[in-house]
């Protein structure tokens, strides 16, 4: 491929990205036109944090949430490396499989633990076959993991504003989103130096071990949904 090409369109892709982000901001702008004061203070904001860290279901969906985003990040950041190293000269082909992921990800809404578990075989098939020539089976892989595991990162923020009400959502979806920062980063770093030195079969085998260990976990997490129950009442 033509790295001159690719950083012309990648170029493209980020102003498009910056205008639609742009026009968002001035829409809300416009739309949204109440002052808001801040409701908690610094004070109230770590007493929130305490509480839902005392909270074992919350603090295990922190850390398989983790597991499951940074595996994401992480395949999502190495996926050009990996495909064009089994299809050489096939660099268009890794935004389709992109695209499938992102796609598949938006059928994405069953059960935490049932996610999860299609996780982990999506991406046990997908390191299985990424080396097998056969693109369609890459794509049909690629699909299963978009399925789950884009699912379990929209349906993540749900399940941990049940498990912590009456706290607030801000807090718990935060403390998901620093979880998942941390472990892609780590997941990424790593996985890469994994493929550069002994290919990219282990680097997938790394983050397939580590999605088994969030589907255990998941399991354990009690589904205390308070504010259904609440609401029922």
């Amino acid at each position: 491929y033509n790295p001159d090409e690719l950083a012309y369109h990648i170029s493209i892709m980020f102003y498009i990205t910056a205008d639609v982000a742009t026009l968002l901001f001035i829409l809300v702008i416009i739309v949204f036109k109440e002052n808001y004061t801040l409701a908690s203070t610094d004070a109230s904001y770590l007493s929130s944090i305490i509480q839902l860290f005392k909270n074992f279901s919350f603090v295990l969906l922190v850390i398989t949430y983790g597991l499951n985003a940074g595996a994401f990040y992480a395949l999502c950041t190495l996926l050009n490396r990996m495909v064009i190293f089994h299809y050489t000269g096939e660099g268009v082909i890794v935004g389709r499989i992109g695209l499938t992921i992102a796609v598949a990800g938006m059928l994405g809404t069953e059960t935490t633990l049932v996610l999860y578990i299609m996780t982990v075989v999506g991406m046990a098939g997908y390191t299985g076959t990424l080396n097998l020539g056969h693109l369609w089976i890459v794509y049909i892989t690629a699909g299963i993991i978009g399925f789950s595991i884009t699912g379990y990162l929209t349906l993540g923020f749900e399940f941990a504003m049940e498990l912590t009400y009456p706290e607030s959502e801000v807090v718990s979806s935060g403390l998901l989103n620093v979880s998942a920062q941390v472990f892609g980063i780590v997941f990424t770093i790593s996985q890469g130096q994994i493929i550069d030195n002994y290919g990219t079969t282990p680097g997938n085998i790394f983050l397939c071990v580590f999605l088994t260990l969030g589907a255990v976990l998941t399991a354990f997490i009690k589904a205390d949904l308070r504010r259904q129950r609440l609401l029922r009442l």
